[in-house]
């Protein structure tokens, strides 16, 4: 999902609405970032990380419903940088989104201010630097928006947050990784999964050597924690489990969930959940804290990381907990279709998120996005949506259109695969201004495709394997289907959204 240069494996569609907004009066909190190259060694190769404030990962944006961020952003690395704030809905605000979309690069040496308001929203999110392969790097933090202290949680209050970044790594550095892809190779298997840039618990001497740093999550016995877990990934789908330890899910990106049990969750790249994890376990030994990969065949280690109570008896071994079947799409399919709106509680607003009947809403706009496997197109290898590989103009698209400057790009994407050449174009949906629009990704290559809507939301009303038709409609989920910013499309499945 981080954006690259054009034919790249990163999937864009850009639907471009311009409206201006202000700023209430809200409490403003400001910060002040400094992005630059640090050394380090999660997987026990030293190689360049990106940090900020000289942290890797980066600090966390604790805010509350409807307070302004101000952001100051000095990029130290030696090329432009953007960042952008994955799943915040910048609602008449869309010019602080951080892509190419809306904002100009920040050169090297030079700063800028992002300035946006978290309106009605709260929530489990994160940021990450969208130019350049970059994310591969690092340069990613957390985001929570709290509630107001007028609207309840649907939950008892936990006892504290816990912030897990999973990710898949490489130990090549971001810039041949974008070289490889522009080239049109593989990305290949991951070196390893990191937990909050520590590489893995020693749990098998034979997969991970010795001498490497892993994450210790200290915890008081008979306390419930929310465990905030977001996949900051660039490829690999991963599964997260705790041993031994129930994943009560209460919310996804945003958006309080029908409360249910898990003992383990597919968290696809981009996306972000919260689990309340009560400490009822007799503390024999620490447990594994687990991220491991879903449908790569490796021989590579897992992420571990240690839960450990303060009355521990002992560490953590023996085997890890087991994970689903490595190559069964059902399980994950089934399971995110198990996801559900809590349409009882309040979030960000005192009604209801129910209140919110997007079912009864008409539909202005369909669209249906085939994605195929990489087609040669002009001599390179290009991946595309409804056969167009998007290519990124010089000229941010906002001030392409604030300034009506011609022929920066056009309102021309197709709202169905067209039987001509694939091309590479500055193709973009034309939306219609308060429109509700129906979009259904079908994924047509070999690997699982993870689809992101920045600054807003959408409802996730069903997937299903093979090929969509105007009669899948009637298995839509038009009460409680959940209102999220990323979701994954298993490879020859579809996927069904309201926004």
């Amino acid at each position: 999902m981080p954006s690259i240069a054009p034919c790249s494996c990163t999937y864009v569609v850009l639907v471009l609405c311009l409206v201006t907004g202000s700023f209430a009066g809200d409490p403003y909190v400001f910060f002040d970032w400094t992005v630059s190259y640090l050394t380090a060694s999660p997987l026990g190769i030293k190689q360049q990380v990106i940090g900020i404030n000289r942290q890797f990962p980066g600090p966390i944006l604790n805010v509350t419903t409807n307070w302004n961020v101000v952001v100051n952003v000095k990029n130290d690395l030696d090329e432009p940088l953007l960042i952008t704030w994955n799943g915040v809905q910048h609602r008449k605000n869309s010019w602080q989104d951080g892509v190419l979309g809306t904002n100009c690069p920040i050169p090297a040496g030079w700063n800028w201010t992002y300035q946006f308001q978290v309106k009605d929203q709260i929530g489990s999110f994160f940021y990450f630097p969208s130019l350049n392969f970059q994310r591969s790097a690092g340069g990613y933090g957390g985001v929570i928006i709290n509630n107001r202290d007028v609207i309840p949680l649907p939950f008892a209050v936990p006892d504290a947050d816990v912030v897990l970044f999973i990710s898949d790594w490489y130990t090549k550095s971001h810039k041949k990784l974008r070289k490889d892809v522009e080239n049109g190779e593989d990305l290949g298997v991951p070196d390893g999964i990191l937990i909050n840039g520590f590489g893995p618990y020693r749990y098998d001497e034979a997969l991970v050597q010795g001498g490497i740093a892993y994450q210790i999550i200290n915890v008081e016995p008979g306390s419930t924690y929310r465990f905030r877990v977001h996949n900051v990934g660039i490829s690999t789908s991963l599964n997260f489990r705790i041993q031994n330890h129930n994943l009560l899910l209460v919310e996804t990106e945003g958006s309080y969930t029908v409360q249910q049990n898990y003992t383990n969750m597919d968290i696809h790249v981009g996306q972000s959940y919260s689990f309340l994890v009560t400490m009822d376990q007799t503390a024999s030994s620490d447990y594994y804290i687990v991220a491991s990969p879903r449908y790569v065949n490796s021989s590579k280690a897992s992420g571990v990381a240690i839960l450990h109570y303060a009355n521990s008896q002992g560490p953590a071994s023996g085997p890890l907990p087991d994970p689903p079947n490595e190559y069964d799409s059902f399980f994950s399919m089934n399971q995110a279709r198990s996801i559900r709106w809590n349409v009882s509680a309040g979030a960000a607003r005192p009604n209801p998120q129910g209140s919110f009947k997007y079912g009864q809403i008409t539909v202005t706009d369909v669209y249906v996005i085939v994605n195929r496997p990489a087609e040669l197109i002009d001599g390179k290898w290009c991946t595309t949506l409804n056969g167009i590989s998007y290519l990124p103009p010089s000229t941010p698209l906002k001030l392409a259109q604030q300034y009506n400057i011609p022929g920066v790009y056009k309102l021309d994407f197709p709202n169905a695969q067209m039987n001509r050449p694939p091309k590479v174009d500055t193709s973009l949906i034309n939306g219609t201004f308060k429109g509700f629009m129906e979009i259904i990704f079908q994924n047509n290559d070999t690997a699982v495709q993870s689809y992101h809507m920045d600054g807003y939301a959408f409802f996730v009303v069903g997937m299903d394997f093979g090929v969509w038709t105007e009669n899948s409609r009637s298995t839509y989920n038009k009460w409680d289907g959940v209102a999220r910013s990323t979701t994954q499309v298993e490879n020859r499945l579809c996927s069904y959204l309201h926004a």
